[in-house]
């Protein structure tokens, strides 16, 4: 393996590998760092999530040949969405789009298995002559210089680049170590996932309900086939993960007051802290942050992996183009390009979506009473609903 590239990622998750491939005719040597096993790149396992991409991250994944490689039937339609409060029967309701009446579109957006992605991710670079992936080794230190790049990895090797991007998690250790700052919020809650089958058509129509005391958001597959994401303070998860196949199958039906009718465990039961970070900036001295590591979101918007595609492609794209024309791809200028339209699309997001988790997860009485009014407001005003709708497809 040459020790030298022009670019180094650090992280081989969906950002990574994404951000490689928009590379993959740029003639620029580019090396994939990945702790974990080849394997689990190749295949990677079922993780209990599902991703609500945009209409913008589809075109994105076209554009970069990983849509084709996903099975037709993993694609599922994304048509509605609502929004539910407390014991409320008001909703706020984003009803299917309508080519009808002249739209582009018949749904909002579409949901894919997040190992889907990734197997189609990986796949979609293997075969790439500039780009090497290597597995089954960590990062020990990260470091930059005005000149170069350079990462020591944990079997003692050294590698250097002309650039050093960090593609390693919401918790990057790569972007603490290039000494960039992050506001880190810990939501004290644990998220359950766990696909459901049930009686009634869920009509393709995702729901997000904020109860008191938990929130459970349902997300569409197959018709009579639906992930259920429950978040919950962390710590009453316990009890709930004790529960039974039958006795939990049956809580989550009581929450739902049978709309979906009887439903039945389907699938394994998957468990993450909830917390969300978005970094201070996006780049440092011959270093840019993209994906989860730059931002990770709460997931109630389900925009995670559609903003860390989007930094793969604005940060591919302005590297592709100063490669093209001979310049410096790690040049201050073209990261502080990439770190101001990126932070355009993020940080209002982050903050506004914070700010409407800790709403609608607060109990006390004038809260429920604002928590009705938003989702009132939200719906009767057409210029606030067509915001809320762009923002969620994109």
């Amino acid at each position: 393996m040459n020790t030298h590239s022009d670019i180094l990622i650090v992280g081989a998750g969906p950002a990574g590998l994404s951000f490689a491939r928009t590379l993959a005719d740029s003639g620029l040597r580019i090396t994939l760092i990945e702790k974990s096993p080849l394997e689990d790149i190749q295949n990677p396992p079922y993780d209990g999530r599902e991703i609500a991409l945009t209409h913008l991250s589809k075109e994105i994944m076209e554009n970069l040949g990983i849509w084709q490689r996903i099975a037709e039937n993993e694609i599922y339609p994304l048509k509605e969405a609502k929004v539910w409060n407390g014991n409320s029967s008001y909703q706020l309701h984003f009803p299917q789009p309508s080519r009808a009446r002249g739209g582009k579109t018949d749904r909002l957006g579409n949901l894919i298995s997040n190992h889907n992605i990734r197997k189609a991710a990986y796949e979609s670079v293997a075969d790439c002559a500039n780009i090497e992936l290597l597995c089954g080794v960590g990062v020990k230190t990260a470091k930059t210089t005005s000149e170069q790049a350079e990462v020591l990895l944990d079997n003692g090797q050294t590698l250097t680049a002309r650039l050093l991007v960090a593609a390693d998690s919401r918790f990057s250790q790569t972007r603490r170590q290039l000494g960039i700052a992050a506001d880190m919020h810990d939501f004290g809650r644990t998220v359950i996932v766990c696909r459901f089958r049930h009686k009634y058509s869920n009509e393709h129509t995702a729901v997000e309900f904020f109860q008191y005391g938990r929130t459970l958001a349902l997300l569409p597959l197959e018709e009579n086939l639906t992930n259920c994401v429950i978040t919950i303070d962390a710590d009453k998860a316990p009890a709930l993960l004790a529960l039974s196949d039958e006795a939990l199958a049956a809580d989550i039906e009581a929450q739902l007051k049978g709309r979906l009718g009887k439903m039945e465990k389907a699938g394994s039961l998957h468990t993450y802290p909830l917390v969300g970070v978005h970094a201070d900036k996006f780049y440092t001295t011959r270093a840019a942050l993209i994906g989860d590591a730059a931002v990770g979101m709460h997931p109630v918007t389900a925009h995670g992996f559609n903003l860390g595609l989007e930094s793969a492609d604005i940060l591919g794209r302005l590297i592709a183009e100063a490669a093209r024309g001979g310049r410096d791809i790690g040049a201050a200028a073209l990261l502080e390009k990439y770190h101001t339209k990126h932070q355009l699309n993020t940080r209002p997001l982050y903050h506004g979506t914070n700010m409407m988790v800790r709403l609608f997860t607060n109990e006390a009485a004038p809260a429920k009473l604002l928590r009705n009014l938003v989702l009132r407001v939200s719906n009767n005003l057409p210029p606030v609903k067509a915001l809320i709708t762009r923002q969620l497809t994109g």
